[in-house]
């Protein structure tokens, strides 16, 4: 009866650390289905604009750094 008891007890320990390990596991991939998530959300406007006002306005700046000051 006492071995009955104590092989009980051995399963239900090594039951406890392998959902302990198994716990452990599920922190990283719930972060990294997260980290999924949240970069395709952040991504999602990106696909529709375009970079043409930024590189207009780089244009703009180019010019009006390319241009000869006189009297300095």
């Amino acid at each position: 009866m006492v071995n009955l008891l104590i092989s009980q007890l051995r399963s239900l320990w090594g039951w406890e650390v392998v959902m302990a390990a198994l716990a452990w596991l599920l922190i990283p991939l719930v972060a990294a289905v997260g980290a999924g998530l949240w970069g395709s959300w952040a991504n999602r406007t990106r696909k529709a604009r375009s970079d043409g006002p930024e590189l207009d306005g780089y244009a703009r700046f180019r010019e009006a750094m390319e241009r000869s000051h006189s009297g300095m």
